[in-house]
């Protein structure tokens, strides 16, 4: 039976960067080596490091003044490493999700970290709108995708001091318009590639403003001027990320994959709202996430949801179980899933309906 997976993260691959990455774990760039055991300082490695890079500037239009490295530890050294490096005395976060609060809690280690925003009062099921950042603010941070709750920033804000944005879950899934940000980061295993590396990509200016000693490899600027290679890299991680990145490229790039993404999150919406026995968790449209689609049992159909997800994992649904703290279900619908995983997704709902 064919698997359709859902999981929110790690999460589906191309099938693409599964088999050009066995290719590499068998053989990599013709050298006889496996990625797994070739040195991080071979010409074919470097080679690999640097098409990486140039793939993610390119398809995100980075423009000049700003640098894109990989690096170890995911989205949560982010957390910390963006503090570090920016906030000498004040920083402002949007507080949207779990992951928006560990960074928030993280930046609090700094200096003084200003909430300006949250969506905890209702759990998280809707993004804060009509704030003020303060004037004075070193940087003001985002999270632009929830994974857990499904709410999601479609749009790059406006605002007057330098911003940060951790794009885990929605990297790559819509152009993005880099000049806004001082920094954006992102955790590997979304959309891009296995966990255990992350992408971020910086506005050089923003940087050396801060007094504080930074330990060496807790600096951005170690890893610029060392173009991603002052300790060894994730190699095989660096190495499927270069092709799902190359895929998207022949695919056309983020402005198609956006259209595709919106096509899948239409068609899942559309039965979640049409059909009796399911309820969104997100009242907004304007809300709701296009990577993480999060839905539960009507309150009168409560007691459906163990049998809805038993038959659903009967007929090839992986990774539908929501977060524990939303409860119910969760379809992440990455730039991997295909429009087909939607729809049988929606059928297998449409026939538990008739069955109930």
């Amino acid at each position: 039976m064919k698997k359709h997976n859902f999981y929110a993260g790690p999460s589906i691959l191309p099938q693409y960067t599964l088999d050009k990455t066995i290719e590499g774990i068998r053989d990599f760039a013709g050298t006889g080596l496996s990625i797994m055991e070739i040195s991080h300082r071979s010409k074919e490695f470097i080679a690999c490091m640097n098409d990486t890079i140039a793939l993610a500037k390119e398809l995100l239009e980075v423009p000049s003044g700003y640098q894109v490295i990989f690096l170890g530890g995911g989205a949560s050294m982010q957390f910390a490493m963006v503090p570090m490096n920016l906030m000498v005395k004040k920083s402002a976060y949007l507080v949207t999700g779990e992951w928006a609060s560990k960074a928030f809690k993280e930046a609090k280690i700094y200096g003084e970290a200003v909430e300006v925003a949250s969506s905890k009062d209702k759990n998280f099921n809707y993004i804060p709108k009509n704030y003020t950042v303060p004037a004075d603010a070193d940087y003001f941070h985002i999270t632009t995708n929830n994974t857990i709750f499904g709410t999601e920033l479609k749009k790059d804000p406006d605002v007057k001091v330098p911003m940060v944005a951790d794009m885990s879950s929605d990297i790559f899934s819509r152009p993005v318009d880099v000049a806004k940000y001082a920094i954006i980061y992102a955790g590997a295993q979304k959309n891009m590639g296995p966990a255990g590396v992350a992408m971020v990509i910086i506005r050089e200016d923003a940087l050396g403003k801060v007094t504080r000693p930074i330990p060496t490899i807790l600096d951005y600027r170690t890893h610029i001027k060392s173009e991603s290679m002052f300790n060894t890299p994730p190699c095989i991680n660096v190495f499927a990320v270069q092709q799902t990145l190359q895929y998207l490229k022949d695919l056309g790039g983020v402005k198609v994959m956006q259209k595709k993404n919106i096509e899948k999150a239409a068609i899942l919406y559309d039965e979640i709202d049409r059909n009796k026995l399911f309820v969104p968790t997100i009242a907004d449209p304007e809300d709701r996430s296009i990577m993480n689609i999060c839905f539960v049992m009507a309150p009168e159909y409560k007691e459906l949801e163990q049998p809805f997800s038993d038959f659903a994992k009967s007929k090839g649904m992986v990774g539908i179980a929501g977060h524990r703290s939303v409860g119910g279900f969760r379809a992440s619908t990455y730039n991997a899933l295909p429009k087909e995983s939607v729809q049988a997704l929606v059928d297998v709902m449409k026939e538990f309906e008739k069955k109930n």
